[in-house]
């Protein structure tokens, strides 16, 4: 029997892995799988990792619940006609004509699609990702000249667990993902990561930058909590 076995023999959770690293303390992260991965330091002992268990096992049980449920109501898209796909905050119904020139394209009302092929969801990235770039370069932009942030470069990523990041270099990186979110949440992870180029850290300096101009940041980030995991295809 391995160590992961083992600990999920006794404690009675299903361990996804085990990191071991230089870190000091241990941490206890729920997958999108409702799985749990536990970071150790180098010389752990089994019994302490039982132990950190056994204290947060209402929280573990919470996560997989809330994972589990989200699952259950997030179902991936097919691609057919009367779909609907989010982009900024509104949810859009899907069509479908052979007869345009154009993969896709959104007239405002609804997303037009050619045809439902294998290629339909890299369709949609690609065009999530060209919109994405656009707007949230707009809003980099306007905030970075208002506030007076300087930054290097802007990359739309394929990121799923992180909205953005902020380069020791002041490169900024988005997931395309949220370009489906309404745009006050959009703002916020672009102040956010702006924010970052001042103050590296999530320390108090770190979010009075953000306070200042998102008072109410913390609503942003309750909203990506709750909803985030919507934002997907």
């Amino acid at each position: 029997m391995n160590n992961i076995d083992k600990l999920k023999k006794i404690s009675g959770i299903n361990i996804e892995k085990i990191i071991t690293s230089r870190r000091k303390t241990i941490g206890l992260q729920i997958t999108e799988k409702a799985e749990l991965i536990i970071r150790i330091p180098f010389g752990t002992k089994d019994e302490t990792i039982i132990k950190i268990i056994e204290k947060h096992k209402k929280w573990i049980n919470k996560k997989r619940e809330e994972i589990i449920g989200r699952n259950l109501e997030f179902v991936p898209k097919r691609f057919f006609e009367g779909e609907s796909f989010l982009y900024l905050g509104k949810n859009y119904p899907l069509k479908i004509s052979k007869y345009q020139s154009e993969y896709l394209r959104f007239d405002n009302d609804s997303f037009i699609l050619k045809e439902n092929t294998a290629e339909s969801k890299r369709i949609f990235m690609d065009w999530y990702k060209k919109k994405g770039y656009e707007i949230i370069r707009e809003r980099v932009n306007h905030y970075a000249l208002k506030y007076g942030f300087r930054y290097n470069n802007i990359k739309i990523t394929g990121a799923n667990k992180r909205w953005g990041s902020c380069s020791f270099k002041g490169n900024l990186n988005f997931s395309w993902r949220l370009i489906m979110a309404p745009l006050p949440i959009i703002d916020y992870v672009v102040v956010h990561e702006l924010s970052h180029t001042k103050e590296k850290n999530h320390g108090k300096k770190f979010w009075r930058i953000v306070s200042s101009i998102i008072p109410d940041y913390k609503e942003k980030e309750r909203w990506l909590k709750l909803k985030g995991y919507l934002l997907k295809l």
